[in-house]
């Protein structure tokens, strides 16, 4: 399975925040529909009409809007066109629907009686959609409508009056006459009222722009994860079944870890002693049972000395100490597993023979695109190869050569054999017994 890609992801979250931010829009506006319609019946007078249009074209607006969603008649600009729509409407109520049935009483009274508070719902509403541009778009219209309104009704006033005109020693009276005027407009409480609405539209914009940036944060640790996942799972196949998790994480951090190279290293091949006779005349699940237990113990030892498990040979393994995996003193690492191998029980009581080998090693991935494999080859190999098969020869459990055995500071545990010819070689090595169980 493909993984979604952010921005699909967060758009479709976008479009289920902006099917719940409509709905909860178009039920506002048919509840205003509602309280028009009831407020008017209980009060015993008939509706205005105009407010009853304008709040059922509203309403049959969002649905419309709310059915294309997500349909081939969506378009990106559709919820900024739907969000103006709103805003706008609300304001023009504030300047086209009369305040009261008369004439005497002026429309710059819906401005005082009422307020722009009318508009914050539909501004907090544009946070459902996790669009901090919508949220900016409405705040920014509502201002501009507002004072679009607030101008036009103004405008068509005789005489106007405002805070200017309160004298800096008036008194109680003259405070009622301008405050309570019909002809006072309060322009500062415009400028306050809009200032305070373009803030609070700011500040949820910033609020939803911070819930993005999360979301993309939680889906980047996601994706990180899922590539942690794979990198461990590729690992796995490419350097075995047994790959310890300590181990799979520093090979994850170190990309180039298993790129082709040459470097300086240790390598260990360990071969089971008599494994046929050990088989011979058993039930082959009990055989393979005890195999993969002790060859799951000589992985647990060689990776607690930092080194790794390259391939299982049948019923042996192949280990390299500094490849992939970068470590000081291979040498040492390599012998101190051996001495720890030698020197416990094994499970199934398998014996086995170890060839140890030091200098260059090289290695890299190799195969097809679809199924690759780390693999490790050179002079170190093969002669790490050949000492194991000497040993059975000179009936030793550990050989080493002198690569390795020049690196150990206590030779205490292990003795000099002499050179010895060994197959593929066209000069005598020196070699060196190692520690036996």
């Amino acid at each position: 399975m493909h993984p979604i890609p952010d921005e699909v992801r967060l758009i479709r979250a976008e479009r289920q925040g902006l099917r719940l931010a409509i709905l909860c829009r178009t039920i506002a506006v048919g509840a205003a529909f509602l309280w028009l319609v009831g407020g008017s019946w209980l009060a015993g007078y008939a509706p205005n009409p105009w407010g009853l249009g304008a709040l059922l074209a509203f309403t049959v607006f969002g649905v419309l809007s709310l059915l294309a969603i997500g349909t081939r008649f969506d378009r990106w600009w559709l919820k900024y066109v739907l969000y103006a729509a709103d805003i706008l409407g609300v304001c023009a109520l504030f300047a086209l629907l009369p305040v009261s049935r008369g004439d005497e009483v002026p429309q710059i009274i819906a401005f005082r009686a009422y307020g722009i508070y009318y508009l914050f719902p539909l501004i907090a509403m544009a946070c459902l959609s996790l669009s901090w541009r919508l949220v900016a778009w409405s705040g920014a219209v509502a201002v501009l409508g507002w004072w679009s309104a607030f101008a036009a009704v103004v405008a068509g006033m005789d005489r106007r009056l405002s805070w200017g005109d309160v004298p800096d020693d008036a008194t109680r009276d003259v405070y009622e006459t301008v405050f309570l005027s019909f002809d006072f407009i309060g322009i500062g409480n415009r400028v306050e009222e809009t200032g305070f609405l373009l803030a609070g539209a700011v500040i949820l914009a910033l609020a939803v722009y911070r819930a993005r940036r999360v979301f993309f944060a939680q889906i980047s640790a996601e994706a990180q994860r899922e590539t942690e996942r794979a990198e461990r799972e590729r690992i796995a196949e490419t350097l075995g079944r047994f790959v310890p998790h300590a181990i799979a994480e520093r090979l994850i951090a170190d990309k180039s870890a298993l790129a082709p190279h040459v470097r300086h290293g240790a390598v260990l091949i360990l071969d089971v002693r008599g494994f046929t006779t050990f088989a011979d005349g058993k039930d082959p699940e009990d055989v393979i049972r005890a195999l993969n237990e002790f060859l799951a113990h000589c992985a647990d030892v060689i990776s607690s000395e930092n080194g790794v498990v390259i391939s299982f040979t049948g019923d042996g393994l192949l280990a390299t100490f500094n490849t992939p995996l970068a470590i000081a003193e291979p040498e040492r690492a390599a012998f101190a597993a051996a001495e720890r191998l030698t020197g416990a029980a094994t499970p199934g009581s398998f014996g086995f023979r170890i060839g140890i080998a030091a200098g260059p090693v090289a290695a890299g991935s190799v195969g097809s695109s679809k199924r690759q494999a780390f693999t490790v080859y050179g002079d170190t190999v093969n002669r790490a190869a050949r000492l194991e098969a000497l040993a059975k020869e000179v009936q030793e459990t550990t050989l080493l050569d002198q690569a390795v055995a020049d690196k150990l500071d206590d030779k205490s545990n292990i003795r000099p054999l002499g050179p010895h010819a060994i197959r593929g070689f066209t000069e005598s090595i020196h070699v060196w017994a190692g520690p036996a169980p």
